[in-house]
């Protein structure tokens, strides 16, 4: 009897810690949020966000559901959003201006719990974000190490018969640009691109031939408004095939976003630069001159990305040494992350040494990897 009087409190204690425990987990776990359908239809799931005039929910049964707001009847949720105006412009470690709270949606208005309450006519959401993502991307900053993006690509070919051939293509681009989120305001943005093509013929008593064409780049950009940005750059060039040992170039100038959207942008740049020339075979150059570029990407049907790029390169203390680059790449979804590429990229050089042709031109077919 002594035994069970001294276990009972025990035993009473866990009971109640128990039953605390399950209450909060109850408590914790949030109600399934609701849209109703103006056809009448009903989905029971989680409210994930929204983008211009298109919502993403996620349905208990269907996935990830896309649905225009004219059609929606209702939607509730107990889950916190900050809801985005169109026109309005966040500034780092700025909230002001944004409502956030659990919102309900009815009459084609997002009603937001905040204090004080406000309510936003569909038509004037740019945004609808989770309450915990938008704090941490407007107050927070990425590590230098974080927020990289990127491809590689590899290609290769190999014959063996009275001649030997082969040839190796690849390319790294890497983009970081802060903050990720398209409802901010660009801050600055940092790329690193290397490509490189080797590739020799060989046949018994005869010289073997190579190609070896290297080129790297890094840019850093700062933006002073959403579409104009000012930037540093420093490029390094060997090209065997026409000559040039090594190019160091570098600069910096003012650039300019002409179109901006979910599926194109566009880019007008203009720097001034200085250019070292080493050549294998006839005199070297210190060249100051200017770069014009304009760099294109559209997204295409079924997940295909088109990138052009054109570029030309004046030098005024020297009006013969001049030079352009024109390139275009697309990349084709096959499985997951990985793509087909198709790249052709033509190099001009007017001031090769003789011997050499101005022309430098490559076709290469690769696989292309999507870091993320």
């Amino acid at each position: 009897m002594s035994s069970f009087r001294v276990l009972l409190p025990f035993v009473l204690s866990c009971l109640t810690l128990t039953l605390r425990l399950s209450a909060q987990t109850a408590a914790a776990k949030p109600e399934p949020d609701v849209l109703i359908f103006t056809n009448g239809d009903k989905l029971v799931g989680h409210f994930v966000g929204s983008t211009g005039g298109t919502i993403t929910f996620k349905s208990d049964m269907l996935g990830d559901v896309h649905v225009d707001w004219s059609k929606i009847k209702e939607l509730r949720s107990s889950t916190k959003f900050a809801v985005i105006r169109k026109g309005v412009k966040i500034r780092h470690k700025d909230e002001s201006g944004v409502p956030q709270g659990p919102v309900a949606v009815a009459d084609q208005k997002i009603e937001v719990a905040a204090t004080p309450p406000q309510s936003v006519p569909v038509g004037d959401a740019a945004y609808v974000v989770n309450q915990d993502a938008f704090n941490k991307a407007v107050m927070q900053s990425p590590g230098f190490f974080k927020a990289w993006t990127g491809t590689v690509t590899a290609g290769a070919s190999l014959v063996q018969a009275t001649q030997d051939s082969r040839t190796f293509t690849g390319a790294i681009s890497l983009i970081r640009a802060v903050p990720t989120e398209q409802w901010l305001n660009p801050s600055n943005r940092t790329t690193v691109n290397f490509t490189a093509s080797y590739g020799t013929i060989s046949q018994p008593a005869t010289a073997t031939i190579k190609t070896s064409i290297y080129h790297g780049d890094a840019e850093q950009d700062k933006y002073f408004s959403p579409r104009v940005f000012a930037f540093g750059q420093a490029a390094f060039d060997h090209n065997f095939s026409q000559g040039l040992d090594l190019q160091q170039t570098y600069g910096g100038g003012i650039g300019w976003t002409v179109l901006k959207s979910a599926n194109q942008t566009l880019d007008l740049k203009a720097s001034t630069i200085y250019i070292n020339q080493q050549f294998e075979a006839g005199p070297n150059q210190s060249l100051i001159g200017s770069t014009f570029a304009e760099l294109y990407m559209r997204k295409l049907v079924h997940g295909m990305i088109l990138n052009e790029k054109l570029s030309a390169t004046p030098a005024w203390n020297n009006t013969n040494a001049y030079s352009w680059n024109v390139g275009a790449g697309l990349a084709v979804p096959v499985f997951n992350r990985f793509s087909a590429s198709i790249n052709a990229i033509d190099n001009f050089l007017n001031d090769p040494p003789p011997g050499f042709k101005k022309n430098s031109f490559q076709f290469t077919l690769g696989l292309t990897y999507a870091l993320q």
